[in-house]
Order: structure tokens, then sequence, then C-alpha cells
């Protein structure tokens, strides 16, 4: 919100813009990452039953000592790619910039691998 000057006065300009992003529900709600937080209204074994109901074998709940999250759901696949010990460090890192203890947070992680080699010949 900037000030506007007008006659003297300040008033105030405020403006709201709203996007709205309709999509299909996704089974599980999940997508590639969920970020439970410490007070969140569902705990690690909830979100764990959840996951291995509607999408068995998929997804890998680590508990986590941080100072928001309780635990993060991930799935396995992005584990493949990437280890776990340099992908959750960096998860948490960017979603405790905008989540809090009673959030529960869904994220979607796209990686993409580059590889450069030479041959001699």
């Amino acid at each position: 919100m900037l000030p506007r000057e007008n006659s003297g006065s300040l008033d105030f300009d405020r403006r709201a813009e709203i996007v709205i992003k309709i999509s299909e529900f996704e089974i599980p709600p999940v997508q590639d990452v969920l970020l439970v937080g410490k007070k969140a209204p569902v705990g690690p074994e909830a979100v764990r039953r959840m996951v291995d109901a509607v999408s068995p074998e998929q997804y890998e709940v680590v508990e986590v000592d941080h100072d928001i999250f309780e635990a993060i759901v991930i799935k396995k696949s992005l584990l493949k790619l990437i280890p776990k010990e340099k992908l959750l460090p960096l998860i948490m890192e960017e979603g405790s910039r905008i989540a809090d203890e009673q959030m529960v947070m869904k994220a979607q992680v796209r990686i993409s691998i580059h590889v450069r080699r030479a041959v001699t010949f």
C-alpha cells in the first residue's frame, strides 16, 4: 500500500488481487511433498495411513527435528534422483519461509538432471 496524496491529506490506495486456480482433486492430495507442521490438525501417523491407503509404497514419511515441521511426506521417486540428506533440508528451508506450525503444506518438486560427458577417440 502506497500513500497517495490527495488535497493536502494522505489517502491510502488498497487493492486486492485474487488469483484462483481450480483443478481436479488429486488422490492422494499430496503431490510430491507434504510438510506437516508440529501443531497441524493431522500428525505424521494419520498422514502415513492416508498415503498408504491411497498410494501404497509411493511415499515415505520422514519425521524431522525442525522448529516448524514435524514430518515430511515425500514421493519415493524423488529420493531416487536426489539423496534424502540433500533434498529434505532444502525443502524445509524454503517451506519454513512461508509456513507455520499449524499448517500442512503441499509442494510440487521438479528435478532436472543435466549430464555432460566427453569421450576420447
